[in-house]
């Protein structure tokens, strides 16, 4: 079972609100620990803005892939 640093469920923020809260959670992260996201659409777009801002630097990891609700463990490398 992993264990979070953090958990951060985006589904209670407005859209504008969302990626800074995803990244401010991200940036609070040490090496080695992992954010669990949770949303309510696969976060695939967020997956490739990861890979753009910090490639190499974090492992995805699908934990619940929908209908209704997607979880994510994002560990920071």
């Amino acid at each position: 079972m992993t264990s979070f640093a953090a958990q951060i469920d985006v589904r209670q923020y407005a859209p504008k609100d969302k990626q800074p809260n995803i990244f401010s959670t991200w940036n609070s992260l040490k090496s080695g620990e992992t954010m669990e996201l949770t949303n309510d659409h696969d976060p695939k777009p967020l997956y490739y803005l990861f890979s753009a801002e910090h490639a190499g630097l974090f492992t995805w990891d699908y934990l619940q892939e929908g209908p209704e609700v997607w979880r994510v463990a994002i560990t920071k490398k």
